[in-house]
């Protein structure tokens, strides 16, 4: 961890990681598979709902038959990363409207992190605001993203690993300091920079002890296969809910992936989900 006193200086940011029609389909729930029907401007895409994460399953379900998702836009599109919907405020926006990524539904969800599912290409997660405001990860309660990613070699997979771990030591340290910030400010304000040091020291060791206490991240053969081959996020893993993956339509979402997209990464030319519905089991059949 670098040692300097700029890291007393607390960054607060909100990542919400961390937003032609076709023939009609609805969604569809058959045994122990949810599959949900996104018709957008671009065709359709269809994602399967993880049973595994029971809280984001069924709360999607729950915005689909409301029609919370309907005249949604991809607001957020960024390449060889992710595509991101779910913002209420984005069925009116217009042209010029620049605050898009912060509508929500009155309500986040409890965090169902499970290490069985890693950011893959085609998988579908939940956004979120950033750890500095959101320590327990709880997961926007509307907001998703469909992981595009690009490949990585081996070695990179492995660099990424130690980079990931000295930045779990970072966020621990940052999470303590902001415990002593009264007492920081009060010693910088004196100038005392020797009492600045020894705190720093202090607490580094607290944060090393804290973090020994679960395991390194240590990226498994399956995600290194799968990030070497078909690609994703890696950095993500661990951090937002995963909760299904596109089963049809991955097409589709490198169209929208393309798109040309201005500044704050919204597509110049509105790429919108039309319809979202659950697919029915008499149409699966």
């Amino acid at each position: 961890m670098k040692k300097t006193i700029i890291l007393f200086t607390l960054i607060l940011c909100c990542m919400a990681a961390c937003t032609g029609s076709q023939k009609k389909e609805k969604s569809m729930m058959t045994g122990n598979e949810t599959l949900v029907c996104l018709e957008t401007t671009m065709g359709n895409i269809i994602v399967k709902l993880y049973d595994e994460t029971p809280k984001h399953r069924d709360n999607f379900i729950k915005l689909v038959k409301e029609g919370v998702y309907d005249s949604t836009l991809f607001h957020r599109v960024i390449k060889n990363f992710m595509i991101q919907a779910g913002d209420p405020q984005s069925k009116t926006a217009t042209d010029t409207t620049t605050t898009l990524g912060t509508g929500d539904v009155g309500y986040t969800i409890p965090a169902e992190i499970n290490p069985k599912f890693f950011h893959k290409r085609g998988v579908l997660a939940a956004a979120r605001q950033g750890d500095e405001v959101n320590p327990n990860r709880e997961s926007s309660g509307c907001q998703f993203y469909i992981v595009t990613g690009r490949k990585f070699s081996e070695a990179q997979m492995i660099n990424m690993e130690n980079q990931l771990n000295e930045a779990r030591l970072d966020t621990v340290f940052q999470a303590l300091a902001r415990k002593h910030m009264k007492e920081i400010y009060k010693m910088r304000k004196a100038n005392d920079m020797e009492g600045l040091m020894a705190l720093q020291d202090t607490l580094e060791a607290q944060a090393r002890a804290e973090v020994k206490k679960e395991p390194a991240l240590k990226f498994t053969r399956e995600q290194i296969q799968a990030y070497t081959t078909i690609g994703g996020a890696p950095h993500l893993d661990g951090s937002y809910t995963i909760f299904g993956e596109v089963v049809d339509g991955m097409d589709v979402v490198a169209r929208i992936e393309a798109v040309k997209t201005n500044r704050t990464d919204r597509p110049e030319k509105d790429v919108r989900i039309l319809k979202a519905s659950v697919i029915e089991k008499s149409d699966k059949e």
